[in-house]
């Protein structure tokens, strides 16, 4: 990195797009600017004092949290204090929470996560999806961390918008209602529009909302600024020799590469690795106790290295900001400190640019979401004499070692690396921990802890008023040995809602989607006509797909499986299975339809009926696509407590790249996608709410008997059916050559979603629904906001745009879409934002 004269380093951003920071040099002290790829948001505010892109002195970067937690603690007083409870965001601000705390000092902390732990009970959870990462888990040791009347501190870097920190409120306050929450951050970038929502919020919800930032300013943007950003960004881009080189740019490696060393920390085992769990004062206080010994190591190993980066990993920001801050009060060196991160941002050589070089290497932890790439900045071209990594040892794997791996990467650019590991805390699955103070008790009921899953088997098997599965034509449409309902049967209950109506209601935490059914969609014939259009064009695709996935089930999961599919998108795919093996194979394959509900689980009572009457092993779940895989998760996380079915469900479509059991990849129409319940058996989407559904029951469903005239569920299984013969050739050639094929899962479209939920500014990547499949559902059943359309998708959109059309959305053409359509639920909407026709919901 080239030294010389201080520029400001949004000099280069604010110069070419006329962006410009308004607060004076206290803002443009804290922040500078950055580009990144992105059609909402042209710039990114960098911070210089986070500790995350920018490498800085360590006492700099805790001082900056430590202060704020002194303001928090003389608002609310030592007494409240105590009863506080700070939460900071994963990944990008939990040592700025953790410093936070430290300020607060009377308070346990914890923070997000987005790394799933086996036997942990989720106590909450929430999106980021502007965002390049999972959902935030709430996963702290002791349930009752966040069940106090206490104050909760939230802690994030950047209050801009406040859609993510207003959306975590709502979110909480709803299971864990309080009367005071105080809002943290290092800057306060709300635009004058937005300053006035936070009081309004504080009146919707009925609590007390506080505001505390080290400075504020805004940013204005001239209007050309997103046309500007991307000619930029493409530009800079094609000035690099391989826009994809592992280093950018301006930062050659050196020619020798250092040694790698690992350093013993002996790390107390009783001190969490961070606030994943919860960290309390008294962690706080052992920690402080270890340090200086820790910290003797470190420095031992360093010897006479003059400018040392310690560089934490992606959540774990405080470990390695506390060890740092120790060796530099310990040693002449020069340390500063920085972590690697999940963003992808574009790197430009020059002094008035915030992200001057990026080290490129692949994820090393193992994450939930899949394999990718991340990145550590300003590291390359720092002059650093030795690189300490500091990581837990979950990630302290092949893939971290390996000669493109992190510390092969950090080599190039140091000579000499070492590595210091800090054991990832387990936390205590047996009781909560007596550690964290009962002051964040409150009396209220608490959010049960998850058995390990050994304990399941204790729990009675099938409650004995549990009923034989439903079927047709008493329940459904489809012939009785078609399939199974493992529902109960709620059709006299009046469950529909107005889409709007309901729209409101979910958003605004006021009710789940599960409690309640939207007004099933009436074709008009025009649409009736796309439908059998789009069916005689895809029936020979959709029937070798149904070909591949069930081969590929018979082949490797069961020789005679017991087919469960996940009601209602999946049904129709299961008795197309069924059907093939049948016509193929000679087999008669049980098939069942169970509930699933995105937040809620699976339907526990219909797992322990099927595990009554089948073996567990035996049970493939079904459903009919992938989209951000948010139901392969729930699925799999529901079945902890199930041991013995496969939580792997195989699926007719894979656009997501979400399991590695599926008949294509292709995102393309599916023609059941079109209609609702008239192609579906006449069933409803499954509901779930405490008035209807007790302790010993199925979750409900509805049979729509009244719309027999329009049912077509049979006509589009029979057409599917027709094409068995003239495909099989093509289905074993296809088979041969998937079962000798790498299919893991690499969860690309969940990436895919969040980077769309970040260039859209949407906040909540539940409101993000990729694929054909999901766009239909957003305008059958949601109210849309806009559709994404990649440029050039022909006829497998002709029943989108007739949909759009008559909604009065708008559809938008990208070229660079990793799905042929994305719908987009409005990310703000009230009965109030719809137009004058009840229609279109125009954005805001």
């Amino acid at each position: 990195m080239k030294r010389g004269e201080v520029v400001w380093s949004g000099t280069w951003v604010a110069q070419r797009l006329g962006v410009e920071l308004v607060g004076g040099e206290e803002i443009s002290g804290l922040l500078g600017l950055a580009l990144r790829r992105n059609p909402k948001r042209a710039h990114l505010l960098v911070s210089n004092v986070l500790g995350k892109h920018v490498p800085q002195s360590p006492d700099v970067v805790w001082r900056a949290g430590y202060d704020l937690g002194l303001r928090v603690r003389e608002l609310l007083g030592d007494d409240a204090a105590r009863q506080a409870v700070v939460l900071g965001y994963a990944e990008t601000a939990t040592g700025l929470g953790h410093s936070v705390a430290d300020g607060l000092d009377l308070a346990p902390y914890l923070h997000s996560t987005r790394r799933p732990v086996d036997g942990v009970a989720r106590a909450g959870g929430f999106e980021e999806s502007h965002s390049h990462a999972t959902s935030h888990l709430l996963l702290p040791e002791d349930p009752r961390l966040l069940a106090g009347d206490g104050a909760l501190v939230l802690v994030d870097d950047e209050f801009s918008t406040g859609n993510t920190v207003l959306n975590t409120i709502r979110a909480l306050h709803e299971r864990y209602p309080r009367a005071h929450y105080v809002i943290v951050a290092l800057v306060d970038m709300r635009s004058p529009d937005d300053r006035g929502r936070l009081a309004d919020f504080a009146r919707e919800i009925g609590a007390r909302v506080d505001l505390v930032a080290s400075a504020s300013g805004t940013v204005k943007l001239p209007d050309d600024v997103l046309v500007k950003g991307q000619a930029l960004v493409a530009h800079q881009e094609s000035l690099a020799e391989a826009p994809t080189a592992r280093t950018e740019p301006g930062s050659g490696p050196r020619t020798e590469h250092g040694s790698v060393t690992r350093v013993d920390l002996d790390w107390p085992a009783s001190v969490p690795d961070g606030g994943r769990h919860g960290f309390t004062p008294e962690h706080r206080a052992a920690l402080d106790a270890a340090l200086p010994a820790m910290a003797a190591r470190l420095a031992a190993a360093l010897g006479d290295a003059r400018r040392v980066l310690v560089l934490g990993f992606e959540e774990l920001m405080y470990a390695p900001l506390a060890l740092a801050r120790e060796v530099e009060k310990g040693t002449q060196a020069q340390v500063r400190y920085s972590t690697t991160t999940r963003s992808p941002v574009l790197a430009v050589d020059d002094p008035g640019y915030a992200i001057r070089t990026r080290l490129v290497f692949p994820a090393h932890d193992d994450p939930a979401d899949g394999p990718g790439e991340r990145y550590a900045y300003n590291v390359a071209g720092g002059d650093f004499d030795a690189i300490v990594a500091v990581v837990d040892s979950t990630a302290d794997t092949p893939q971290l070692h390996a000669p493109d791996g992190l510390l092969g990467r950090l080599a190039e650019h140091a000579p000499r690396v070492l590595l210091a590991v800090v054991p990832s805390y387990v936390p205590d699955r047996a009781a909560p921990t007596p550690t964290v103070p009962e002051r964040a008790a409150s009396g209220k009921p608490l959010p049960e802890r998850v058995a390990p899953a050994k304990a399941a088997p204790e729990r009675p098997l099938v409650p004995p008023t549990l009923p034989e599965p439903l079927r047709g034509p008493a329940f459904s449409s489809y012939a009785p040995d078609e399939v199974g309902w493992l529902l109960q049967d709620v059709s006299d209950v009046e469950l529909e809602a107005p889409t709007e109506e309901r729209e409101e209601a979910i958003q605004g935490g006021g009710a789940h989607y599960a409690e309640s059914l939207p007004v099933e969609y009436q074709p008009s014939a025009e649409y009736q006509a796309l439908f059998q259009s789009a069916l005689e064009v895809s029936a020979a695709r959709i029937a070798q797909a149904v070909g591949v996935v069930t081969e590929t089930v018979l082949a490797e999961r069961s020789p005679r499986p017991v087919l469960v599919s996940l009601a209602r998108a999946g049904t129709p795919v299961g008795v197309l299975m069924r059907r093939w093996a049948q016509a193929r194979r000679g087999l008669d394959l049980p098939h069942y339809a169970v509930s699933i509900v995105r937040g809620r689980g699976i339907d526990a009572n219909a797992l322990r009926w099927l595990a009554a009457h089948h073996d567990p092993a035996d049970v493939v779940f079904v459903d009919g696509w992938t989209g951000k895989g948010a139901i392969t998760r729930e699925l799999a996380e529901a079945l902890k407590e199930f041991p013995g079915f496969d939580p792997e469900i195989a699926v007719l479509a894979d656009p997501g790249s979400c399991v590695r059991t599926y008949g294509t990849r292709e995102d393309f129409l599916i023609p059941s996608a079109c209609l609702n319940s008239t192609v579906s058996g006449l069933i409803s989407r499954t509901v779930l709410r405490a008035d209807l559904v007790g302790p010993n029951d199925f979750h409900g469903g509805k049979f729509y008997r009244e719309l027999a005239e329009a049912d077509v569920s049979t006509h589009f299984l029979d057409t599917i059916e027709a094409r068995f013969d003239e495909v099989a050739d093509a289905v074993d050639a296809q088979v041969k050559e998937m079962l000798s094929a790498d299919r893991a899962p690499t969860w690309e479209g969940w990436a895919a979603v969040e980077r769309i939920s970040e260039e859209y500014e949407i906040h909540d990547v539940n409101l993000v629904k990729p694929g054909v499949g999901e766009t239909t559902r957003v305008l059958l059943r949601r109210v849309p906001w806009k559709i994404l359309a990649r440029t050039g998708a022909g006829a497998d959109l002709d029943h989108v745009r007739l949909l759009a059309e008559q909604r009065g959305v708008p559809v938008e053409e990208v070229a660079e879409l990793p799905y042929t359509c994305v719908g987009l639920i409005h990310p703000k909407y009230t009965r109030g934002a719809t137009g004058a026709d009840g229609k279109a919901v125009g954005a805001k």
